[in-house]
């Protein structure tokens, strides 16, 4: 077992790898499971699917919407049971739900079939996700929890790779049946992801007698600092183990903004990442092949996003991090909004990557700095609810206004202005 250990001889110190890092490892293939392949997935097979089940924008961004839906739903409650129960259990059983329903998704005749499929595997996506991004908080030190989270959420990256390779390719091979061949083997690997993340994961560090990555660094900060009980570490132990219990998540209005501005992230970026293909297919005349190898530049790109903007977050502060990310995706929505050649677009798509998957690692790492680590997974499964509302309401409203104005340029404008509410709304955060 990978471990951190020490020689018997004093003289002799010997390190191995932290178990924290295969707890990172776990982390990135549970991310590119239930969030890449279960929700981004569906960005590059929408043109065809729309197209096989005879349905029409908004119809399609319904069918996002019951995916979101579930997860919003879910999300609460998965926090809670994370919290409550064993993270381990509760990752396996959602895995397991989010690939059976992703392939029972490219069995579907209808939209209800499609609607209720997604909705489930959005309950899936939840119940695997949050906990393990909770469960960061109990592996790593405060210090150490933005770059952590950051390198977590680059599965999101890995997926886009993939899917935006995979999927048009499937689909080219097999016009007819493309989409649902394509949801068959995505839904089959977000099972065999559960299968050895369960093998693997382990809840917390204790259960190895281990203590977190970094603990030993912010014990010597602590000390240095004459055990200053005001210091965020000591502030944290309290939090962790005092009788503020669930007052601290449920009655904190730092978390409810927080939520507040987790939901502007959730309205404005699934707009882009669940109509980009869409977008660029029926506005601005590229093929399917071509987008999709944009969608897998975004994914290559945006595998770093997570780990650039955690470290920002861990050195400038969270608030701050965020303020910045929210205005580059803004840029970003214009530019796509607003491009008339391929330039813009690709300069948008670049903008998207590099600031894609930063904010859920960043609010994760905020949670654990406000509540703790015992609490975190119930902290983000509120905040989260929040995101849900916001992604899950957006698509159903762009695919409308796509419909009704024959364009989604609108839709994307809207999604800058939402990013720009974002990026104000962060600095009314409590600094971490």
């Amino acid at each position: 077992m990978l471990i951190e250990k020490t020689d018997s001889t004093p003289a002799v110190r010997q390190k191995k790898i932290h178990y924290g890092l295969v707890i990172l490892l776990m982390g990135i293939l549970t991310t590119t499971g239930v969030m890449g392949f279960a929700r981004y997935g569906y960005t590059t097979i929408l043109p065809s699917m729309m197209e096989g089940l005879g349905l029409d924008n908004t119809a399609m961004g319904l069918v996002a919407s019951g995916n979101l839906a579930g997860y919003m739903v879910f999300s609460l409650v998965a926090g809670f049971l994370a919290s409550k129960y064993s993270p381990r259990i509760i990752i396996l059983i959602s895995m397991l739900v989010s690939g059976g329903t992703m392939v029972l998704t490219g069995l579907a005749g209808n939209i209800w079939t499609a609607l209720i499929m997604r909705a489930l595997t959005g309950i899936g996506s939840a119940g695997s996700y949050i906990p393990m991004m909770g469960m960061i908080s109990a592996w790593f030190a405060p210090h150490r929890r933005g770059m952590a989270s950051g390198v977590l959420v680059a599965g999101s990256g890995v997926a886009l790779l993939v899917t935006g390779f995979l999927v048009p390719r499937i689909v080219s091979a097999s016009p007819l049946y493309g989409w649902r061949i394509s949801w068959f083997i995505l839904g089959l690997a977000v099972v065999l992801l559960g299968l050895v993340i369960y093998l693997f994961v382990r809840n917390k560090p204790a259960d190895l007698g281990l203590n977190p990555v970094g603990a030993e660094r912010e014990a010597a900060c602590k000390i240095g600092a004459g055990a200053d009980k005001d210091s965020s570490a000591g502030t944290e132990v309290e939090k962790d183990g005092g009788g503020a219990g669930w007052k601290n998540v449920y009655g904190s209005r730092t978390l409810w903004l927080l939520g507040l501005v987790y939901f502007a992230f959730g309205f404005s970026y699934i707009i882009y990442a669940t109509f980009f293909s869409t977008s660029l297919v029926a506005d601005k005349g590229i093929s399917q092949e071509q987008a999709g190898s944009m969608w897998a530049l975004i994914g290559l790109i945006s595998i770093f996003s997570g780990v650039l903007w955690g470290a920002i977050s861990d050195y400038l502060g969270r608030k701050y991090a965020l303020c910045i990310i929210f205005a580059l995706m803004a840029v970003s929505y214009l530019l796509f909004a607003l491009g008339g050649s391929t330039l813009p677009l690709y300069v948008s798509a670049v903008i998207f990557a590099i600031t894609s998957w930063s904010i859920p690692g960043v609010v994760a790492a905020a949670c654990g700095d406000y509540v703790g680590a015992r609490l975190a997974p119930a902290a983000l499964g509120m905040v989260t609810l929040f995101f849900g509302v916001g992604q899950a309401v957006a698509p159903g409203i762009g695919g409308y206004m796509a419909d009704l104005t024959g364009s989604f340029n609108l839709v994307f404008i809207l999604a800058a202005v939402v990013a720009g509410l974002g990026s104000v709304g962060s600095l009314t955060l409590r600094s971490s």
